[in-house]
C-alpha cells in the first residue's frame, strides 16, 4: 500500500490526447493521477491518504512530508485542510494565508465563511477549493464526486457529504502548501460572499443537498437570485441529499464545531 496518492485536477487536461503533465518527482510511497475527470481514477487509489490539488498547488516532497507528520498526529481525523499560502502581487512583502471554510449560522443567511488567517487548529467544514486531503477509508464511504457542480465547489460539497459519512476535516495551522500564482485568491472568494451570481447558485444548491431547507431557505431570503435555481433543481438535489443523508452520522454537536459565531 502507497502512503500517498495525488490527484492534480484541472479541466484543461486531455487525457485522450496525452496532453498531461508528467510528475515533479516520483517515490515508490508515492501514486499520481492527472485527470480532468474526478471520479475516474477513484477505484485505482491504494494510497492511505489522498491529496487532491488544483496544478497552481506545489505538492513537492517537503508538503507531503509535512502531511505525514501531521497524519501520524491525528490518528482520528479523516481529512485536512491545509492552509494555502500566497505571495503578494502589489508588492508588499505580507503573504497571505488562504484557509478552510466555517459555515455561518443560518440566522445570519448561512453560507461559508474562510476562518481567520490566523486561526488555531480546528475543525472546518469545507478546505480551500484547491486543496484538500482525505483518507482513503473516507473517500470509500462517501462515495465519488459530483461532477454537475463546478470545480470550485466540488471539495466543499464532497466535505459536507463526508460529514455526513462520519468523517470530520481538520485545519493545522503549521500544515502549509505553496500557490505558484494568484489563481488561488482569487477562486476563494468563489465561496464566500464576494461570489458573484452564479457562484450563489451553486453555494445554495450546495447548502441545499447538505442541509436541506433550513440551511438553502435563509440563504436564499439574502440572496433571492438563487431562489429560481433552487426550484429548477428541486428534484435532483432532493435525490442527492437523500443519498448523501440517508445513513447520516453528522451529529449536531459537531454541526456546531463547524458554524461560525
Amino acid at each position: 500500500m502507497r502512503q500517498f496518492d495525488v490527484f492534480v485536477f484541472d479541466e484543461n487536461f486531455d487525457e485522450t490526447q496525452g496532453k498531461i503533465p508528467q510528475p515533479p518527482f516520483t517515490d515508490p510511497e508515492l501514486g499520481w493521477f492527472f485527470t480532468n475527470d474526478w471520479n475516474k481514477h477513484l477505484n485505482n487509489i491504494e494510497g492511505e491518504w489522498v491529496v487532491f490539488a488544483h496544478p497552481s498547488i506545489k505538492i513537492d516532497r517537503e508538503f507531503l512530508n509535512n502531511v505525514a507528520e501531521v497524519t501520524d498526529s491525528f490518528p482520528m481525523v479523516d481529512a485536512f485542510a491545509p492552509r494555502v499560502r500566497v505571495e503578494p502581487s502589489n508588492g508588499s512583502d505580507k503573504r497571505k494565508f488562504l484557509g478552510g471554510y466555517l459555515l455561518k449560522r443560518w440566522t445570519k443567511g448561512s453560507g461559508f465563511i474562510k476562518i481567520d488567517e490566523n486561526a488555531p487548529m480546528r475543525y472546518v467544514a469545507a478546505p480551500h477549493p484547491h486543496l484538500g486531503i482525505y483518507s482513503r477509508r473516507i473517500i470509500q464511504r462517501t462515495g465519488g464526486f459530483d461532477t454537475t457542480l463546478p470545480p470550485h465547489a466540488r471539495l466543499a460539497d464532497f466535505t459536507l457529504r463526508m460529514m455526513h459519512a462520519g468523517g470530520k476535516m481538520f485545519s493545522v495551522p503549521y500544515l502549509v502548501a505553496q500557490a505558484t500564482n494568484d489563481v488561488a485568491e482569487k477562486v476563494a472568494k468563489a465561496l464566500e460572499h464576494e461570489a458573484d451570481a452564479q457562484d450563489l447558485k451553486v453555494t445554495a444548491l450546495v447548502l441545499s443537498k447538505a442541509f436541506g431547507i433550513e440551511a438553502s431557505l435563509p440563504f436564499a431570503l439574502h440572496h433571492p437570485s438563487v431562489i429560481a435555481a433552487l426550484f429548477a433543481n428541486r428534484k435532483a438535489t432532493k435525490e442527492k441529499r437523500k443519498a448523501a443523508t440517508l445513513l447520516s452520522k453528522l451529529k449536531a454537536e459537531f454541526l456546531k464545531e463547524v458554524v461560525s459565531g
